[in-house]
C-alpha cells in the first residue's frame, strides 16, 4: 500500500455502496474497503477497514492514518510504520467489536 492514498468518492450511476470506500494505491490501481471504524488514538485518528473482495474472505484490516487535506470534499490516508501504534490502535478496535467479530490471536 502506499504512502499516500487518496479516497475516491463513489459514483457509479446510482449504485451506492454501505461503508465501502475505494483508494488507489501507489501504482493508481483501485482497491475497494469496507470501513469498520474510525479509532482516536493519542490526538490522531486512523481507519480500520477491511478488504473487500468478494471471491474471498479477508483475515486482515488495514489501519492508515487519517490526515488533513486542503479539500474538504477528499480524505487523505497514509499507511503507519509505527507497528506499536498500530497493535494499540487493533487492541482498541478488538475491544470495542468483541462482540461482532471473531479475532483470532496468533
Amino acid at each position: 500500500m502506499s504512502d499516500d492514498v487518496k479516497n475516491v468518492p463513489q459514483d457509479q450511476e446510482g449504485e451506492e455502496l454501505d461503508n465501502i470506500i475505494v483508494l488507489n494505491d501507489e501504482n493508481g490501481d483501485e482497491i475497494e474497503f469496507e470501513f469498520l471504524d474510525l479509532i482516536e488514538y493519542e490526538g490522531e485518528e486512523y481507519v480500520v477497514l477491511l478488504p473487500h473482495d468478494e471471491e474471498e474472505e479477508a483475515d486482515e484490516v488495514v489501519i492508515l492514518k487519517l490526515e488533513d487535506t486542503d479539500s474538504e470534499d477528499e480524505e487523505s490516508y497514509v499507511s503507519v510504520d509505527d507497528e506499536e501504534v498500530l497493535q494499540n490502535v487493533f487492541e482498541i478496535f478488538k475491544e470495542k467489536f468483541k462482540d461482532e467479530f471473531n479475532f483470532i490471536d496468533e
